[in-house]
């Protein structure tokens, strides 16, 4: 069997206050082949954020490692890209300088990765707006170009934390269908966060369930839908119908617990 490119071993975290340890997540083992897209979700405050942060080395574990094709992430790597909800481009810059940001750091002459950024801007269709400046883009703009801003530099692994959240229906589900358009051409793996499980099912090559607080894996499903799908009409096919009721069942009893709980 081929190596994950990704692989959490036995991964907890706990946060230490004046009264009391918390423990966010426990003994979260997942293994992410190369090329694929995984998406989690879960109870609000379940750790999936949590999870992420220590994916993208902006946090320690308590215990348990992180491996990128069998190397430990000790700290922030080029090999992980993070994607958030909020756009985070820079307002003085315009859309092409935000999105070529990251090969300017590089040392990437301007030509080339004006041409790369190009490239990216064009398949999102945001061309024609490539020299406008972050305020005068819709919200599903600025965050297209957040994420091609990332894909720009070819990360092996991209996070997403509900990239999508802040946006209205028709927007999320636009973008989502040019995100598989981009993981497809890009062959990128994707762990994505979503507490939409419509859309968990919609993206995913298959979906991570996390209990309630501390978060831990209760299932992983995956998801039977052919590609490319169809983001727009997916919902009435018979096979999501039985995939979203099976899970949702599980998902609704971990809401109640941690509500029981609280």
């Amino acid at each position: 069997m081929a190596q994950p490119l990704l692989r959490l071993k036995n991964l907890s975290k706990r946060f230490v206050t004046k009264d009391r340890v918390i423990e966010a997540i426990r003994d979260i083992s997942i293994d992410v082949a190369a090329g694929e897209f995984l998406t989690m979700v879960g109870p609000s405050g379940c750790g999936k954020s949590t999870i992420l942060n220590i994916v993208a080395g902006l946090m320690r574990p308590s215990s348990g490692s992180v491996e990128v094709n069998g190397v430990p992430i000790n700290g922030v790597t080029r090999d992980i890209g993070y994607v958030t909800q909020q756009h985070n481009l820079m307002p003085w810059r315009t859309l092409i300088d935000n999105v070529a940001f990251p090969l300017e750091m590089a040392g990437v002459a301007k030509s080339e990765r004006h041409d790369r950024a190009m490239q990216l801007i064009g398949m999102t269709g945001l061309g024609g707006f490539e020299n406008v400046y972050p305020h005068e883009l819709s919200g599903g703009m600025r965050q297209r170009g957040n994420i091609i801003r990332t894909l720009i530099y070819s990360p092996k692994v991209i996070l997403m934390d509900e990239p999508f959240g802040p946006l209205d229906a028709q927007t999320r589900a636009i973008l989502q269908d040019q995100l598989l358009e981009l993981w497809a051409h890009t062959g990128v793996t994707i762990i994505f966060i979503t507490h939409d499980l419509h859309e968990a099912i919609g993206l995913g090559d298959r979906v991570a369930l996390l209990s309630a607080h501390p978060g831990q894996l209760v299932r992983f499903d995956p998801v039977p839908l052919p590609r490319p799908r169809d983001i727009f009409r997916m919902h009435d096919n018979q096979e999501f119908r039985q995939l979203y009721d099976s899970i949702w069942n599980e998902l609704e009893r971990q809401v109640l617990n941690k509500e029981a709980a609280a």
